[in-house]
């Protein structure tokens, strides 16, 4: 069975869930940092303040889909400016204080201005307290 979490309205310009859930995984959508000025919502100054808003909203879309960074196994990092490399590993690590998932890191240049978008495979977490909403 395929659970979809956070499905797009039809005719939406972004056409893909936030994540699904199949066979005990989770799958998660490439995600930068959020990012909404006029509701006071910013992706971050710096590359590593980047990567914490955006590995925040993934974290938070792997809670709502019974799972966590913890559980990660696979990351995409997806990143626009190569000199921005290692500023954004330094903060990436610290996300993984018990092992580092597996990743691959391309360039990417979609229409945003972000510097960083993750996309990533975490296993679910299939205890009982942990149920979602739909099983």
């Amino acid at each position: 069975m395929i659970s979809f979490i956070e499905q797009p309205e039809p005719g939406s310009p972004r056409p893909f869930s936030r994540a699904t859930r199949a066979g005990g995984l989770v799958f998660v959508s490439g995600h930068s940092a959020p990012h909404d000025p006029a509701r006071g919502i910013h992706r971050g100054a710096t590359p590593a303040e980047e990567v914490r808003n955006a590995l925040a909203e993934v974290a938070r879309i792997l809670a709502e889909a019974a799972s966590s960074l913890e559980r990660v196994v696979q990351v995409t990092m997806l990143i626009t400016d190569p000199a921005d490399y290692a500023a954004l590993n330094a903060e990436y690590v610290k996300h993984f204080p018990k092992g580092l998932p597996a990743r691959h890191t391309a360039r990417f240049g979609v229409p945003t201005e972000a510097r960083v978008a993750f996309s990533c495979i975490a296993i679910e977490d299939k205890r009982p307290d942990r149920a979602v909403a739909g099983d």
